[in-house]
């Protein structure tokens, strides 16, 4: 805890007064672009990976990066992505899925979970994302079988998303777009799924008019 505070100290010493603008400027409120949704695994900094600063980005964490599929009873995720496409008007809508995924070796052996009952209640929302993937391979899930589980729950919380109301009308109308991605700890490398493919592709692959667009402009 220690280098936390010292962490605090050093960026009200050493940080804020070289960004003080644009702090004052977040100080009246937000517009971000995109709502970021993404695991609470410690090892997972998206403003790190997307070189975002405070105010871009909305971030929703949960442990499997998990999206409720709507209903009538009220909880976190669904007033969160509510208020983010409703109120705050985002355009974008990232799903972040990780390797080596705590939540998705619990989904693949929800027995080992039982000394943990919320959490393995919770990751009952990734069950179709196990159960494709056994379906695939017809045989049990071992973690042999992680990354795509991980992927296929990525999906899975993208189909989820689907059936909020909010996002819904703005997909209808072209408002929002949805994006689902899967980030690789070790190498940073970041696969995105490609819907019309249905496949997860290099990120470079998956943007490629966003990106020669951007070497165009640098040209």
């Amino acid at each position: 805890m220690k280098h936390v505070i010292s962490g605090v100290a050093k960026f009200q010493r050493e940080v804020f007064p070289e960004r003080e603008k644009h702090f004052q400027k977040l100080a009246t409120g937000q517009n971000p672009e995109v709502l970021f949704i993404t695991c609470a695994d410690s090892r997972i900094d998206p403003n790190l990976v997307t070189q975002t600063d405070p105010g871009e980005l909305f971030i929703c964490r949960n442990a499997g990066n998990v999206v409720p599929p709507h209903s009538n009873a009220t909880g976190g995720m669904t007033a969160s992505i509510e208020f983010a496409v409703a109120a705050l008007g985002v355009t974008h809508i990232v799903v972040c899925g990780h390797t080596d995924c705590g939540a998705m070796k619990g989904a693949i052996n929800p027995d080992a979970l039982d000394k943990l009952p919320h959490v393995k209640d919770w990751l009952g929302h990734c069950r179709a994302a196990t159960e494709v993937v056994a379906e695939k391979h017809g045989c049990d899930l071992c973690l042999d079988h992680l990354d795509e589980v991980t992927e296929e729950n990525i999906v899975l919380q993208l189909q989820h998303l689907r059936t909020h109301p909010a996002v819904a009308a703005k997909l209808a109308t072209k408002q929002v777009e949805l994006h689902g991605w899967m980030y690789d700890i070790e190498t940073g490398e970041v696969l995105c799924y490609n819907e019309a493919e249905t496949k997860f592709e290099p990120m470079n692959e998956r943007y490629a008019k966003l990106f020669a667009t951007k070497a165009a402009v640098r040209a």
